[in-house]
């Protein structure tokens, strides 16, 4: 019998229609990936393992059973990870691992007991310094990510599905996460991995379900998955892999900076740096999680001030403007996206057209203050279709979209601010390859009319052949810098980690295989 058996399955909401036809077969000892577009249909498949929306028609069977709520999916072995992570971030990490543990019928360990099961788990996870009575709410976002991982670890799962799960982690932790999806999978768990990552699955995955448009395009086993397979299914024409064309911007480097950064130190206690981006310059920013990257960013934004040191725009030809806050920011045109949406981007309560217009709203009110609801709807079109952003309607809450297309109305409401300088932290986690292509697209269209782009990004392979500029953090500095053909894997790695030069290779000159020196 199958771990995981879907045929046929269909699924609605309201006028929109989340799967069609979809299939999936997944054996136990097997980790199993699932792709697609945004909007194909991927985690509307993953809560129906889950047992969170039951199928319109079609069988969604885990060992031959269909799970028709999360407690009976919970007690046939089944555990979901979910890319919007589900966490009290007022309590203590303990008491977030084994949130739902205890029942009315069913009481678990003493609380000793508890906090000691937490540091085993965290241990297990490489987390062997964190506190389990720390608040979540005080640790960084990829260690949030772990506790949830924890929490479905707590229940020995047959089935484990992660939805997106690597999204906020860097490399690092990435590969932490794989070691430990490998070690499950020896175990006998069938692993399911919802995933962009196309460079991820085809390293780890042993199969791939591939999606579009709700329903089942392919199947490929671990000899076919290449990107070029990948890519051809998930939007047969459309994102097929072009051949690299000429990139004709031009860097203004005669010009004054669009943003410059003077003796800054990101972190308390770390060696000062300079920065700079020019106009018509896209900069990728790496590091390690707590290398400092993402402090130096937020600041650079107006949303956290360094530590010491200057933050400056050159808002004229003559006069040079200290960032301190977000309407500095916003007065000097610096826009912002977040990679964190549900803490700092989105406001869940409210519909995709006001998360779009929360930033721009001013610039389409009349003199009486009041918001010209037919200009912003007009704003928010030109925005929908250059991101392709789908949805039923514009007046729904944001948290009707799926995951991409809620980052994608914040990507549009930074472009709609029409800045000098767009700064993105992760900007692309939770979007599909497509996406992505189509976002560095947009982002050269900008360079080129003059912009400069600061991109931060846990995938380093975003940068290749789309930087002009890659910036490398390690232990709270900038390290190092790399133009040109030195933006390349192995020199942003080796940074990454504080080495300077690329970890070097000999061959092995019988077998002909890469051995570490």
């Amino acid at each position: 019998m199958p771990a995981i058996s879907i045929n046929n399955v269909t699924k609605r909401f309201g006028e929109t229609r989340a799967l069609s036809s979809a299939n999936l077969e997944a054996e136990f000892g097997q980790i199993h990936a699932i792709v697609g577009e945004n909007g194909s249909g991927k985690s509307t498949l993953a809560k129906i393992l889950a047992g969170i929306v039951p199928a319109d028609s079609g069988t969604g069977d885990v060992m031959g059973m269909a799970p028709s709520s999360p407690a009976e999916a919970i007690g046939l072995g089944v555990s979901t990870i979910f890319q919007e992570m589900m966490l009290a971030e007022e309590l203590p990490i303990w008491e977030n691992v084994f949130a739902g543990a205890d029942t009315f019928w069913r009481r678990t360990s003493s609380t000793a007991e508890k906090k000691k099961r937490t540091s085993e788990l965290l241990i297990l996870l490489s987390f062997s310094d964190i506190d389990p009575d720390l608040l979540v709410i005080s640790v960084p976002l990829f260690v949030k990510q772990w506790i949830v991982i924890a929490r479905a670890l707590l229940q020995n799962p047959k089935v484990l599905v992660f939805d997106e799960s690597s999204a906020a982690l860097d490399l690092e932790a990435t590969n932490r996460l794989h070691a430990e999806m490998l070690r499950l999978k020896e175990q006998g768990t069938c692993v399911v991995i919802v995933t962009h990552r196309i460079a991820e699955l085809v390293k780890i995955a042993d199969a791939a379900t591939v999606l579009r448009d709700g329903s089942t395009v392919g199947c490929l086993g671990r000899s076919e998955m290449t990107e070029e397979n990948l890519l051809r299914l998930m939007s047969a024409s459309r994102y097929a892999k072009k051949a690299k064309t000429q990139d004709t911007r031009v860097v203004y480097a005669t010009h004054k900076p669009a943003l410059e950064a003077l003796n800054v130190v990101a972190m308390v206690g770390n060696a000062p740096f300079n920065f700079k981006v020019l106009p018509g310059q896209i900069v990728g920013v790496a590091g390690l999680e707590g290398a400092g990257q993402s402090e130096f960013d937020r600041a650079k934004a107006g949303i956290k001030q360094p530590v010491n040191g200057e933050e400056q725009v050159w808002r004229n030809s003559t006069e040079n403007v200290a960032i301190e806050s977000l309407a500095d920011a916003a007065e000097c045109r610096i826009s912002y996206v977040s990679g964190d949406r549900k803490r700092e981007g989105s406001f869940p309560n409210l519909s995709i057209l006001e998360n779009f217009g929360m930033a721009v709203s001013g610039q389409y009110s009349n003199r009486f203050g009041l918001i010209q609801r037919n200009l912003l709807s007009r704003a928010f079109g030109v925005e929908e279709e250059r991101l392709s952003i789908k949805f039923a309607s514009k007046f729904d809450k944001i948290t009707t979209l799926s995951g991409g297309n809620q980052q994608k109305v914040l990507i549009a409401r930074a472009f709609a601010q029409e800045p000098k300088v767009i700064i993105l932290n992760d900007p692309a986690r939770g979007v599909d390859i497509g996406t992505k292509q189509d976002l560095y697209g947009h982002l050269r269209d900008f360079a080129s009319d003059g912009g400069a782009v600061v991109y931060l990004s846990t995938e380093i392979e975003e940068f290749f052949d789309f930087a002009d500029r890659a910036d490398v953090f390690f232990e709270g500095s900038l390290f190092a810098s790399f133009e040109g053909d030195d933006i390349n894997e192995d020199k942003i790695l080796a940074a990454m980690f504080g080495q300077a030069e690329p970890v070097e290779f000999d061959k092995d000159v019988e077998t002909g295989e890469a051995v570490t020196c």
